[in-house]
């Protein structure tokens, strides 16, 4: 089911996550590296429902069948992501190298001086974004969070950047307190970031092709845009190995118009163009797929297109990857 992310129990305890984040702030982000091939091998043998999901994935970029090698390199570069998020949140880039492509369609939209939609995805890394500060000082980003997913995680990282923390937009809450703060900080001309892959029980769904099978992806994200006529921007910030990042930025529409009169058939052309993009970039970068279940196992409770329903959940909480 569709909800097995939401299910499986986390994959490492928030002690576990301060040992690995104090080891590396004390030792080095090369030292700290070293600790993750055994956390690797520990997801390798201890997490089953996991290593089934990530060979199950894996032909269909990969072309063959996955080797056990592969396995342990989606694990071992999540588990990298992970790591890095520590460095991401509490300093500058300059430990990192980030090739940013596609900035000048973000900046075509700065220019209207309006809010834009930021689109991600559990595929790299979504902190990767905040490498724009090292472009525009002035630019604000605002990122809708299900604070409630992982809280005690999600408290320890904060502490780590008080201000980003601040800057968060709880998912959680009342659906139209949801998007009136979307609204506000649009109105304010923030950069708004979600991510839009997974959908949650009950969400409202898009069932469209991707990765040559039908799969459900949240309608609620594109029927904000479509009703606040803001722009869209997707992003995926791919992990390339050791320090390097590529952050790619893609104008997808200045607005969003859903059809009045096919409005499902509207809603599925839309999310179906989103699906193409993240194909793109999934076969571009393998084993920077995070979603670590059956992605393509549709969900029968999930109704077809309808009502956004507080942004259907879009943001989940981040990060989840081996649970």
């Amino acid at each position: 089911m569709k909800q097995q992310w939401l299910e499986r129990p986390e994959a490492g305890s928030l002690f576990g996550y301060r040992l690995i984040s104090t080891f590396a702030r004390l030792c080095g982000r090369t030292a700290a590296r070293l600790v993750l091939f055994p956390i690797t091998a520990f997801f390798l043998v201890r997490r089953g429902p996991e290593r089934r999901a990530a060979r199950a994935y894996l032909p269909r970029v990969l072309g063959r069948e996955p080797t056990l090698k592969d396995v342990a390199k989606q694990f071992y570069y999540f588990a990298s992501v992970l790591l890095d998020r520590v460095f991401l949140l509490s300093e500058s880039f300059k430990r990192f190298d980030v090739q940013v492509h596609g900035l000048d369609e973000l900046r075509a939209q700065w220019a209207k001086k309006q809010g834009v939609l930021v689109f991600g995805s559990h595929l790299g890394s979504f902190d990767a974004l905040r490498a724009l500060s090292e472009f525009r000082k002035d630019v604000k980003v605002r990122v809708v969070l299900d604070t409630e997913q992982n809280p005690e995680i999600t408290r320890f990282l904060a502490a780590f950047n008080p201000e980003l923390a601040r800057s968060i937009i709880n998912a959680r809450q009342d659906g139209a307190i949801t998007a009136l703060a979307i609204k506000e900080a649009l109105d304010e001309g923030a950069l708004v970031t979600l991510l839009v892959d997974r959908s949650r029980p009950g969400n409202q769904v898009s069932v469209v092709d991707f990765l040559g099978q039908p799969a459900a992806f949240p309608t609620g994200p594109w029927q904000i845009a479509a009703a606040l006529k803001v722009p869209v921007v997707l992003c995926f910030g791919l992990y390339g190995g050791g320090n390097r990042y590529d952050l790619h930025f893609e104008s997808f529409a200045d607005t969003v118009r859903v059809e009045r009169k096919d409005r499902e058939a509207s809603l599925n052309a839309i999310i179906q163009r989103y699906a193409d993009r993240l194909a793109h970039y999934t076969r571009r970068a393998p084993y920077n797929w995070f979603n670590f279940y059956d992605f393509w196992h549709l969900n029968s409770s999930a109704s077809d297109a309808g009502s956004a329903g507080g942004a259907d959940r879009a943001a989940d909480g981040g990060e989840r990857g081996p649970q």
